[in-house]
C-alpha cells in the first residue's frame, strides 16, 4: 500500500484520493506503482532509497520542454520519490510504430545545442551518467562516455584490467574513426523497447531517459543492440533525415560499446565478451 504520507501528498497535490493501485514492472533501482484516483486520472509513483529520482525528474522536465515526443509529466519528486503521469501503453511495437517512432525522433534529433553533453549530470540505468560539456564529440564520447564507464567498471572489479587498457588504445583511434563536429542532438539515451511506449499504432511516450546532446547515430546504434528499432524504423527515419554512409557496416558497434559498457556494469556475464568482441573488430 501506498505510504499514508505520499497518499496525503498526492491529495495535496491533485485534490483526489488514491482508489485503486498495482505494481508495473521495470523498477530496476525503485518499486514503480501505478494509482488511480477518485477523479479518473491515472498516476505513476517511483519510490527508491538511492534512487536519485530528482535526476530523473529533471530529466523528464527537460524533454517536455524540448522535445516533440511526450514524457510523463512530472507533479512531484525527491531524491527517493517521483510522482508523474501515466501513460497508456497497449504493448504492440507495430510496423506502424516504427515508422511513427521514426518520424518523431527524427524531429527530437533536430533539436540541436553547441556544445555536446548537458548542463547537469544524469543516469542512465540508475548508474552515474558525466555530461561534461565539450565542444568536440571525440573528446566527450572517448572521456566522458567509454573512459567513464570503463574506468567504474574497472574498479568495480567487473572489467579485466586487459580490457581496459584496449580501450584507451581505441580512444586514440577515434579521430580515424568518427566525426568529431556531428549535429550536437537531444538524445533520449536509453532507447529500448521497454522505454517504448505505444497506443493505437502510435507512439505513445518515451519513458525512463538518460539524456544529453550527442550525435544521434549512438541512439540509433543502441536501438538496434537488441534488435528494438526495426528495418522498417531505418527505411522512414531515413527518408525523414538521412542516415550517413558508414552507419551500420562501422560506427553501430562502435557507438554501442558505451550501452554494452553500462551492461557491464548492471549485469557482468557475457556483456564483457561483447566488448571483447567489438574492440577486436578495430584492432586493439
Amino acid at each position: 500500500m501506498t505510504d499514508p504520507t505520499l497518499s496525503q501528498r498526492i491529495k495535496d497535490v491533485t485534490g483526489a484520493k488514491i482508489i485503486a493501485e498495482s505494481y508495473l514492472s521495470g523498477g530496476g533501482v525503485a518499486t514503480v506503482t501505478r494509482v488511480d484516483l477518485d477523479n479518473g486520472q491515472s498516476l505513476v509513483i517511483k519510490v527508491g532509497v538511492g534512487a536519485n529520482l530528482d535526476i530523473e525528474a529533471a530529466m523528464l522536465r527537460y524533454l517536455t520542454d524540448h522535445s516533440p515526443i511526450r514524457s510523463p509529466n512530472v507533479l512531484y519528486d525527491d531524491s527517493t520519490c517521483l510522482v508523474m503521469g501515466f501513460i497508456a501503453n497497449d504493448g504492440q511495437m507495430s510496423g506502424s510504430v516504427q515508422r511513427d517512432l521514426a518520424k518523431q525522433l527524427a524531429k527530437q534529433h533536430a533539436v540541436t545545442s553547441d556544445q555536446y553533453g548537458l548542463s547537469f549530470d544524469t543516469l542512465i540505468g540508475g548508474l552515474h551518467q558525466p555530461n561534461t560539456q565539450s565542444k568536440s564529440w571525440i573528446t566527450f564520447f572517448g572521456e566522458h562516455r567509454l573512459r567513464y564507464m570503463a574506468t567504474a567498471a574497472h574498479q568495480e572489479g567487473i572489467l579485466p584490467t586487459r580490457l581496459v587498457n584496449r580501450i584507451d588504445k581505441l580512444i586514440v583511434k577515434l579521430g580515424d574513426l568518427i566525426a568529431d563536429k556531428p549535429a550536437a542532438s537531444l538524445l533520449h539515451g536509453d532507447l529500448w523497447g521497454g522505454n517504448i511506449l505505444c497506443q493505437d499504432d502510435k507512439i505513445a511516450g518515451l519513458i525512463d531517459p538518460a539524456i544529453y546532446y550527442g550525435d544521434r547515430e549512438i541512439e540509433l546504434a543502441f536501438g538496434t543492440l537488441f534488435g528494438d528499432l526495426t528495418p522498417e524504423f531505418f527505411k522512414q527515419y531515413d527518408e525523414v533525415s538521412k542516415i550517413e554512409p558508414g552507419f551500420f557496416e562501422e560506427r553501430r558497434d562502435l557507438y554501442n560499446l558505451y550501452p554494452l559498457l553500462v551492461h557491464v556494469r548492471l549485469f557482468g556475464g557475457s556483456y564483457v565478451g561483447s566488448v571483447d568482441q567489438i574492440l577486436s573488430r578495430f584492432g586493439v
